[in-house]
């Protein structure tokens, strides 16, 4: 830990380090999956909305109709909530969020705000993958409690495999990213390759305290319930599509995105600190305007 930290910083990250999060998500996430008695479901959901600034008006049915916490916080869109940027060469926001981070990897490396950095290869614990991204653009997307925790595909392309990296399971709220060095490469992730008209995507799931478990909709039996099974990797001989603006997986309560592409594919057109929504144009793609 940086002794150049405020002592207020350095004893929350200490008390983080020693908080027990994995038993504490485990803990979150069978909770989650209790059956709430209707007469509770009302007063329970709409507490935590108001305590979070959920939009209530973006659900796809009445509140009591939403059996378990896990449901109202998975919770899909109704039709036409979202509309997906129209466009080949245009680059949509994956999740709602905010994006935290943004830029090159250069010599491998993603650096955020205030010097917090993170390797390419340490992200995605596979130097062979990785290769692909060292130069590439990266951006991160944080989602707060109160937005929609469902992600999709940011552009078209082909699902050719995945990668499950078991790890810690800190917070990933600013103050987390600031004072844990390499938070992204210690906490639990999912990784999902894609294969686009932009070139080679991975796009990142990174898992944080709290979260339940992350799903992907490519392969519905896999799930990495906090302090479960490394779910290892796997390639498939027959890659599986998904257009853009598709759902490709949910957070069981919340996390972080990261998206990482190869050199000189993409452009983001907006600044970090800039709240998105799925279906948002955030950039564009590069290589479809080459000859």
């Amino acid at each position: 830990m940086s002794s150049k930290l405020p002592v207020s910083d350095r004893f929350a990250a200490e008390i983080l380090h020693w908080f027990p999060k994995q038993v504490f998500s485990r803990s979150m996430g069978w909770a989650s999956r209790l059956q709430v008695p209707r007469p509770l479901r009302d007063p329970i959901y709409r507490g935590f909305a108001r305590h979070y600034g959920v939009d209530l008006s973006e659900l796809d049915r009445p509140l009591s109709e939403f059996n378990r916490f896990d449901e109202f916080f998975c919770r899909p869109l109704p039709d036409g909530a979202r509309e997906i940027a129209p466009g080949e060469d245009v680059l949509v926001s994956p999740c709602d969020g905010v994006l935290s981070g943004a830029g090159e990897a250069t010599a491998g490396l993603c650096i955020h705000a205030k010097g917090q950095e993170y390797s390419v290869g340490g992200l995605l614990q596979d130097e062979a993958a990785a290769r692909h991204f060292i130069g590439g653009t990266f951006l991160t997307i944080y989602l707060a409690p109160h937005n929609y925790h469902r992600v999709h595909a940011p552009l078209a392309g082909d699902v050719h495999g995945y990668r499950h990296i078991p790890g810690a399971r800190y917070p990933v709220n600013a103050m987390s990213v600031r004072t844990v060095p390499q938070l992204f490469m210690r906490n639990e992730r999912l990784v999902t390759y894609l294969r686009s008209e932009a070139g080679e995507i991975a796009f990142v799931m990174v898992a944080a305290n709290g979260v339940g478990n992350i799903t992907v909709s490519y392969e519905p039996a896999l799930s990495t319930l906090a302090g479960g099974p490394d779910r290892g990797a796997c390639s498939y001989e027959e890659a599986r599509p998904l257009g853009k603006g598709d759902e490709l997986g949910m957070f069981h309560l919340g996390s972080t995105v990261i998206l990482l592409f190869e050199p000189g594919r993409v452009q983001i057109d907006i600044p970090t600190g800039t709240p998105v929504r799925v279906g948002q144009r955030i950039g564009r793609t590069t290589s479809l305007h080459q000859g």
